[in-house]
């Protein structure tokens, strides 16, 4: 079930194509909301916004290659406690799609009512990094796009992006996509469900014919990418092997839990790592450094991380933003990554593919882990 058309481009303006699809799926009532990326007036970064009106997307921006926050997180506040009876679009990337997806099986995010409209990613910019580009006068996607026509990749995109295995979106009900396509001509949309059918319905474009070269092109796209990935894999596990090293990974801690507060697979609404457990008085810390000569001040910070990474190994979906919200610039994303694909290897578990297939702790299968116990 799907249906490819192109959407003609103009002049090379690939954000006003796409901005009148949206603004058309509000004036012909298709949705009654959309959450989407829109530049600040600032213009030196795009924040997700929950927009009603059509005049109100002249600002939106899905291509914008910056990742303030991943939307999974938005998307389960809006609907965990009841989705409501209006429809509403969503604009997300692979990461945000998947992590959602996890989000629903954990019972804290509904697809009801929602329309996924999934995009290509090619990658993003760190916050940081995308608002020095617009202040110096260079704007980012036109910059991301430039190097992905030339079959290069920008060296500034996040490491989470640089290995990233799932740049075109699965699960969403529509996709916008430009890999493989003559971009600055057409943008590819795909219906994958049949209610992305009765979206594209509506709408009179012609159909799409580069689906082969398309396909061709993303088989070589991610063979680069998983390369890339496996090489991260080799160097992060020489890295941190022995306990040591660990430790000295995660030595600038300072216990902050921004990693924690932006995962978008982190749900507790209550945390181990900050109740009473983690409470001790003076003598207690004087105590501990008697018997040590001394302890590293803020205490527990490998544990913390080996706790949270015992806790989302399974559901962890690559997104980065645990790096991009560490103050001291831990590259938390390569020992996430690693210890994550390892632990869903074992389950062969992909999170976010499939939503009608359990999370590997919530089930048991005979035939699994057979290698336990055996001499």
């Amino acid at each position: 079930m799907s249906k490819h058309l192109k959407v003609e481009v103009k002049n090379g303006k690939i954000k006003e194509a796409i901005n009148f699809f949206l603004i058309e799926l509000l004036k012909k009532n298709l949705v009654s909301a959309l959450l989407v990326p829109r530049e600040l007036p600032s213009k030196d970064n795009v924040v997700q916004s929950l927009v009603s009106q059509p005049d109100e997307l002249k600002n939106a921006d899905v291509f914008a290659p910056v990742l303030p926050v991943n939307s999974a997180r938005i998307i389960s506040e809006m609907t965990r406690l009841g989705s409501g009876k209006a429809s509403v679009g969503a604009i997300l990337r692979s990461c945000e799609i998947r992590a959602l997806i996890e989000l629903v099986k954990l019972k804290q995010a509904s697809l009801d009512n929602l329309l996924i409209i999934g995009i290509d990613c090619p990658g993003t910019y760190s916050v940081k990094d995308y608002k020095a580009l617009c202040q110096q006068g260079i704007y980012p996607e036109d910059e991301l796009f430039k190097n992905l026509k030339k079959g290069m990749e920008d060296v500034r995109i996040r490491e989470a992006c640089k290995v990233c295995e799932y740049p075109v979106p699965s699960n969403s009900d529509l996709t916008f996509g430009f890999l493989g396509v003559d971009f600055e001509k057409n943008i590819f949309f795909q219906a994958n469900t049949s209610k992305g059918e009765k979206i594209l319905d509506r709408f009179s474009y012609l159909e799409f014919d580069g689906l082969k070269i398309r396909e061709e092109f993303i088989f070589k796209y991610l063979k680069q990418k998983i390369k890339k990935r496996d090489e991260l894999f080799a160097l992060t596990q020489k890295e941190v092997k022995g306990w040591e090293n660990l430790i000295s990974f995660f030595s600038a801690c300072i216990n902050c839990h921004n990693c924690m507060k932006v995962c978008p697979v982190c749900y507790c609404r209550e945390c181990f790592f900050e109740s009473a457990c983690f409470e001790f008085n003076g003598d207690k810390y004087l105590n501990w450094a008697k018997k040590k000569g001394s302890i590293k001040m803020p205490k527990d910070t490998a544990l913390f991380h080996l706790g949270r990474m015992a806790h989302m190994a399974t559901s962890c979906v690559g997104c980065g933003a645990c790096e991009e919200a560490c103050p001291n610039n831990i590259p938390l994303l390569k020992v996430f990554k690693t210890v994550a694909h390892n632990v869903q290897e074992i389950f062969q578990y992909v999170p976010g593919k499939k939503l009608q297939e359990p999370l590997p702790l919530t089930t048991f299968k005979e035939d699994e882990l057979q290698r336990v116990g055996e001499d």
